[in-house]
């Protein structure tokens, strides 16, 4: 999986199938990725993808979630420009520079200075659910599961469950 736009391609560090989690039709894939920058935005789609299809579930739901409280997880068309202005959105609406109590001594413990990227992270969510039919993604022709790091470059978890409706 890359990173969209210019930047460095995301580093996967996959579960052995062996280690996934199964219970009844619930399959749970723990996953790893190292960013490194500290905004940047990767399509996961590929991925899952594979995933969905190597379940054998022909019906169900897949979630994907991201661990991590400065991450977030959306549908969206990866268009380059298109990402150039979500990103430019996210600095208008929560600035890096502004003073946050989140980043101040006075009220918070927080050493990162990272309260943008919390509150970035709420509004863009930790994660979406997805139906699968025919075993495959039930996505839009331009839909993809982005994935967004907000306060890297970090090592960060997924969640993605597979259920059989």
């Amino acid at each position: 999986m890359g990173t969209m736009g210019n930047g460095p391609a995301v580093e996967w560090q996959e579960t052995r199938a062996t280690e996934h989690t199964t219970q009844g039709g619930l399959t749970l894939h723990p996953m790893t990725v190292q960013t490194s920058k500290r905004l940047e935005i990767h399509d996961l789609t590929e991925h899952i993808g594979t995933l969905v299809r190597t379940s054998g579930i022909a019906s169900g739901l897949t979630t994907v979630s991201t661990l991590h409280t400065t991450t977030a997880v959306f549908v969206n068309e990866p268009q380059a420009a298109l990402l150039e202005d979500i990103e430019e959105m996210l600095e208008r609406l929560v600035p890096r520079g502004e003073e946050w109590k989140h980043n101040d001594p006075r009220y918070s413990d927080c050493d990162r200075q990272n309260a943008d990227a919390h509150l970035r992270a709420i509004m863009l969510g930790n994660s979406v659910t997805l139906q699968i039919a025919e075993g495959a993604l039930l996505l839009g022709e331009w839909q993809r599961i982005l994935f967004v790091e907000l306060d890297g470059p970090r090592k960060r978890s997924l969640s993605v469950q597979i259920l059989a409706a």
